[in-house]
């Protein structure tokens, strides 16, 4: 027994596992399928016993994810989704049934991969979805939703076939990585594509290297406003919410009266698609039933709207982080009722940084800008260089919680903070706040 206990007091917690993991690889982002292959063929990794949907795009993956696995959840399905980052803890990564992976999960998977991997080398992004792929061949869910976390093509995901392919939307971020033009990025995100499958596409500007790719691959192409379709009603109403209703059609479905979503419409109707290319998915696609859904679905950092006694002003969360993302930000910020606009923000230099500020600038009028402390992260003054507007008009702050709490006091009821540009922003003021 003693042996036995000292053997267990000796194993490694998550929190140790993970500071290893950042460790065993020199570059935090290094893309290819070649490390994860060889590995994963060691560990025998298949997942072939579920339907896999993998998810791609610039913007739109986690509520698109979201708003599938609700409606699935919600007639009977077992469903798993794997997705990156988190917002607090990294156990949000993995989830089985709307529930995080506990730590004992992937302490072992981790256990397992080091057993295997000898001297390859991976990316702590690698061993992490390596341990997913190990938990989720355990669970055996009768549905796998795959969150794509850059490019597509060389993702450690993509070494998974894909039933259902689903591209969100196309626009520039991760340059460096996966091209300057939406052409390139849109090939790198085609990589997910499998030949004779199912290919959903939310994007309503397309490239061709997308369609392309998929021609050539005999992929089944279900692209937005050629296959399915998003009308709005401008001057109906709904009798519950005062909320603008809209319809969405895909072959025989056609649902009418839709209520707005809370997260972007777009990716409610991308959602919607798949589903109903799931095989064996029972679900009645009418308005109350897609209703039912559209109020369930918030997603943590996406629009994420908080309103506490101890805050001067309501404040929104939105880990938007590259120009489109901005873009979205500015129509639903026009859409809000507020005095003045205060943003706290903090972003990894290797973001355009000035593109990502340029919608919202007419919207701000105070800027909160703090550093983030991590390889990746840009100054609270390199922030500022990128703005150039008046120097009463910008603060900059050592942190994004000084930055908070400083735009904060300075708030008042009628007033709204704007939390965005990077997950690593959110996180710390949603910590600070729940």
């Amino acid at each position: 027994m003693q042996k036995n206990n000292k053997s267990h007091s000796a194993r490694k917690s998550l929190v140790q596992w993970l500071s290893y993991l950042e460790t065993i690889h020199l570059t935090e982002i290094d893309l290819g399928l070649s490390r994860i292959s060889q590995v994963a063929k060691r560990l025998n990794i298949d997942l072939s016993f579920s339907q896999v949907i993998t998810v791609a795009g610039t913007n739109g993956k986690g509520t698109t994810c979201a708003f599938i696995e609700n409606a699935l959840l919600a007639n009977n399905q077992t469903v798993a989704v794997y997705s990156s980052p988190h917002i607090e803890n990294f156990n949000e990564r993995l989830r089985i049934n709307n529930i995080d992976i506990d730590d004992e999960s992937l302490i072992e998977a981790f256990e397992k991969i080091e057993q295997q991997r000898d001297d390859i080398s991976l990316t702590y992004y690698e061993y992490t979805t390596l341990a997913a792929f190990l938990i989720l061949m355990a669970i055996k869910p009768a549905v796998i939703i795959l969150e794509v976390g850059l490019g597509g093509r060389l993702d450690a995901t993509n070494l998974i076939d894909a039933d259902i392919a689903v591209i969100t939307t196309i626009d520039l971020d991760h340059q460096a990585y996966l091209g300057n033009n939406r052409e390139s990025i849109g090939f790198e995100k085609a990589g997910i594509i499998r030949a004779n499958r199912n290919v959903v596409i939310g994007d309503t500007d397309c490239p061709k290297s997308v369609l392309e790719h998929a021609s050539g691959l005999n992929a089944t192409v279900n692209l937005r406003d050629n296959q399915f379709f998003v009308q709005e009603k401008e001057a109906a109403v709904s009798n519950d919410s005062n909320q603008p209703l809209w319809k969405w059609k895909f072959g025989e479905h056609q649902v009418n009266d839709l209520y707005k979503p809370f997260i972007p419409q777009d990716n409610v109707a991308t959602a919607l698609t798949v589903l109903a290319l799931v095989e064996n998915f029972s679900f009645v696609f009418n308005t109350q039933n897609i209703n039912a859904l559209i109020e369930k679905t918030k997603v943590a950092g996406r629009t994420e709207l908080i309103t506490l006694t101890n805050l001067n002003s309501p404040v929104l969360l939105d880990v938007g982080h590259n120009p489109q993302a901005a873009r979205y930000l500015v129509e639903y910020l026009k859409s809000q009722n507020y005095n003045k606009l205060y943003a706290v923000t903090g972003m990894l230099k290797d973001k355009d940084i000035a593109n990502t500020f340029k919608p919202l600038l007419t919207l701000i009028e105070h800027w909160y800008l703090g550093s983030l402390s991590m390889p990746r992260g840009a100054t609270a003054d390199e922030l500022a260089e990128k703005l150039s507007l008046k120097e009463d008009s910008v603060n900059c702050f050592d942190n994004i919680t000084q930055a908070f709490k400083m735009a904060n006091k300075n708030s008042t009821a009628t007033d709204l903070i704007l939390v965005f540009g990077s997950f690593h922003t959110v996180a710390e003021v949603r910590r600070l706040l729940l």
